[in-house]
């Protein structure tokens, strides 16, 4: 690790329920300008992935923003061709390299796909928890059956799994299970790639408040009990998607909002567990 090595956050920080996704944010400055940006206007939770190819820009803007970096909980993900026991050390050591700290609040598997054996892998991660490499272990797209396992692997559930949630595919099953368990739900995709903005529902609710689509759709997702990590990338989208904290729907809003017919799916590899 080099000299510039930055103190995670203690594992009493909680997740905030709000936070940036940098997937295909892959343009190096504007990656680093866009987490200084969010950071400085108050998020606290940054998430990034192995595969999306900007570790190192995501520690770039986390180290220029005037925020400590224990105040940061950050997160990334293990690729799935990195999933063998061995490989997963290895490139998390990496991933650490390039984020510029010693350590993550919370490392996923990011598919049980590819190079994913639910033994190997998931020993894997705790090895790097027991090391104090990661605070805490988490998934990604997995469904309750693979939950099952990993909790019965690991010997208590995983912190979180990271899926695709939204109004338009409010993912009852998975919200279900994750009730009465110690799960946390985090959801990617909060604004289906902006699907969510042309439901009149949405439109509605948003006129109702005098707020945007994106708002109503992140003050939904939390609503239900969900962390939200849209991504943006210019400053207006990302105090936007922010002001949505101060966004309160009453009951009949989130009645209006579960009503939406349209059922979509944006993100849905041939490798997914669900195909």
């Amino acid at each position: 690790m080099s000299q510039n090595e930055q103190r995670r956050a203690p594992l009493a920080n909680e997740m905030p329920m709000l936070g940036l996704g940098t997937w295909q944010n892959d343009d190096p400055e504007q990656c680093v300008e866009s987490v200084r940006t969010a950071l400085e206007a108050g998020y606290r939770h940054i998430d990034t992935a192995q595969t999306y190819g900007n570790e190192e820009d995501v520690g770039r803007g986390i180290a220029e923003a005037d925020v400590d970096r224990e105040d940061v909980f950050l997160a990334t993900k293990v690729w799935i061709e990195n999933l063998a026991h061995d490989d997963v050390i290895s490139t998390t050591e990496e991933s650490l390299e390039k984020l510029g700290v010693d350590a993550v609040d919370l490392l996923y598997v990011h598919w049980p796909a590819g190079e994913y054996d639910a033994e190997e892998t998931l020993s894997a991660l705790q090895q790097l928890k027991d090391d104090g490499l990661t605070d805490r272990i988490g998934v990604s797209n997995f469904e309750p059956r693979h939950l099952d396992e990993a909790r019965d692997i690991l010997g208590e559930d995983p912190f979180a799994n990271q899926v695709e949630l939204h109004p338009l595919l409010p993912q009852e099953e998975l919200r279900e299970y994750a009730e009465g368990r110690d799960l946390e739900l985090v959801a990617y995709s909060p604004l289906a790639r902006g699907e969510v903005f042309d439901q009149p529902e949405i439109q509605a609710v948003a006129d109702k408040h005098g707020v945007s689509e994106a708002q109503v759709s992140l003050a939904w997702v939390r609503e239900k009990g969900v962390t939200a990590i849209p991504k943006a990338t210019s400053e207006a989208h990302i105090a936007d998607n922010f002001e949505s904290l101060g966004v309160d729907l009453d009951d009949e809003d989130v009645e209006k909002i579960d009503g939406i017919d349209a059922r979509e799916r944006e993100v849905d590899p041939g490798f997914a567990p669900w195909n």
